[in-house]
This record gives C-alpha cells, sequence and structure tokens, in this order.
C-alpha cells in the first residue's frame, strides 16, 4: 500500500509537527513518546526540534544523519488537524 508524501511540515508546539499531505489532509505528529527513547533525546531540545528538513520526494522528515521520522509514521500515527 502507498502513503501519502510530505508536502510541507512545522513545528506548532514543543512536541508537536503539523505535517500536510499529498493528499491534501493535515495531521498533528507528537513526538512525546519517542524522545524518551535515548536516538531521539535530541529532540528534547527546542531549537534542535524546530530544525528539521522534509526528504526529498516527501518521504520522511529529517534532522540529521541518525533521526528522522518516515512518512508512515506521520500518516499512521498523526492526528488529523
Amino acid at each position: 500500500m502507498s502513503y501519502p508524501k510530505i508536502v510541507r511540515a512545522e513545528a506548532i508546539g514543543e512536541h508537536i509537527i503539523r505535517v500536510e499531505f499529498t493528499n491534501r489532509e493535515i495531521k498533528d505528529y507528537d513526538i512525546s513518546s519517542l524522545i524518551e527513547k535515548p536516538m531521539f533525546a535530541p529532540l528534547q531540545k527546542p531549537a534542535f526540534f524546530k530544525n528539521f528538513k522534509i526528504e526529498p520526494g516527501g518521504y520522511g522528515i529529517v534532522w540529521n544523519d541518525d533521526i528522522d521520522i518516515s512518512e508512515y509514521e506521520l500518516w499512521i500515527n498523526g492526528k488529523t488537524a
């Protein structure tokens, strides 16, 4: 199954990312549960959290070589805004 790709994304709170997909749906994704994991700990810092980019093709969002979230995760677990 194919999932919509990311068109736009922005941090709208300390731990919330608002994502717009190719099908024009908008979802809010809360990273609170992720930041408890050591790999995602840097996202606790607001300046770092807000500094992400959309991967080419809209396949996810990425902060660095180690931290990213796929469009699948954002789509399936995001809450409709």
